[in-house]
């Protein structure tokens, strides 16, 4: 027991929300005994089970195998990898969101500022700790690794502190990754949030986006690209079954390795040198080297000398959060394409 002579253990957000759920706990048990030894005379506490939800909801969501039942549209969410945070600022959550960690790269100019108002909680993942500080009641996670186990963020452990999670579709175990997942990805944030018009938006501007882009290259011969993600000894590169191939196909290309079967694998440099391409295709993320750092190592490789994308030193890059299941996977699309035919743009 505090005497008043010494400090009193921190109250920390985790403690106060234990301290809360143990108060209406014990609220509700006395309402409970009052109404049993008094009788019917007053009304009744309303049952939460019974209570009115907002309008639209509850609404159940099936993800990667994990259901939930949202009564209401969350109004504390933290983002844990770029692409989620970038997608809630799409469709103007900014306001729901108290918390965002691991950015992957420079926001795209017109989020940039709702985004740097956002609590950066980590610039990697949080630990488990950490997120249950911020209070939310969702969780989004871009990578599987928002919700790594051996980290003790599991699913389950938020779920048992009474926090709901949510991971992008791209890591529910489905290989084929394409755009149609994006779309559908921003139309279940939208449920989830009570805002399908506005995801219905969304989703017919970014198709529009990639449209346009795919129309001004119409016509073009498609350009032999080769996805350079990283790798010395070998080249790690996006699979036929990745959301690039299409990004590259949409744009007026063609991916020299679609058909590795799987979004990535690696490949020999022998096997990157037989396939000539044209457009070499640069992946931009902070684990892997700077951007100028892979050409000069592509540009040094005797081996690679006769390649025509190394002769001419034609590179396009794209930041690894643009292809992803977020919406800056739409706005590639014309990055991509006035890489591959620039001429078409001019």
């Amino acid at each position: 027991m505090y005497d008043g002579t010494t400090r009193p253990p921190l109250f920390t957000p985790a403690r106060r929300r234990h301290a809360l759920r143990a108060t209406a706990a014990a609220v509700a048990l006395a309402a409970t005994l009052l109404t049993a030894g008094c009788g019917s005379s007053g009304e009744a506490a309303q049952d939460p089970k019974t209570a009115p939800s907002a309008a639209g909801f509850p609404v159940t969501i099936d993800n990667c195998g994990v259901e939930t039942t949202y009564d209401k549209p969350p109004s504390r969410v933290v983002t844990i990898h770029q692409h989620p945070a970038e997608l809630m600022l799409a469709l103007g959550l900014k306001d729901r969101m108290v918390g965002t960690a691991f950015p992957d790269s420079a926001v795209l100019p017109r989020w940039q500022k709702d985004f740097a108002a956002i609590p950066e909680l980590a610039a990697k993942e949080p630990s488990f700790e950490k997120l249950l500080d911020a209070e939310p009641d969702l969780v989004y996670g871009g990578y599987g690794s928002a919700f790594d186990e051996n980290e003790g963020r599991s699913r389950k452990a938020f779920a048992d502190a009474g926090i709901d999670t949510y991971l992008n579709r791209e890591y529910c175990g489905k290989k084929q990754v394409t755009m149609k997942d994006t779309y559908d990805e921003i139309r279940t944030i939208g449920r989830i949030f009570g805002i399908s018009e506005r995801a219905d938006k969304l989703v017919t501007d970014l198709k529009s986006e990639v449209d346009k882009a795919s129309t001004a290259v119409e016509g073009e011969s498609d350009v032999p690209v080769f996805v350079y993600d990283s790798g010395d000894k070998t080249a790690f590169t996006a699979g036929g079954k990745s959301l690039g191939t299409e990004l590259i196909r949409l744009a007026g290309g063609n991916n020299v390795f679609a058909d590795l079967d799987d979004v990535f694998g690696d490949v020999s440099w022998e096997q990157v040198v037989e396939r000539k391409p044209e457009v070499i295709a640069i992946y931009d993320y902070a684990d892997a080297g700077s951007v100028e750092q892979k050409k000069k190592f592509l540009l040094s490789q005797p081996a690679l000398a006769d390649v025509p994308a190394v002769k001419n030193k034609r590179f396009v890059v794209l930041p690894l959060t643009a292809t992803l299941v977020g919406v800056r996977s739409a706005y590639a699309v014309e990055d991509l394409a006035r890489g591959l035919h620039p001429e078409s743009f001019r």
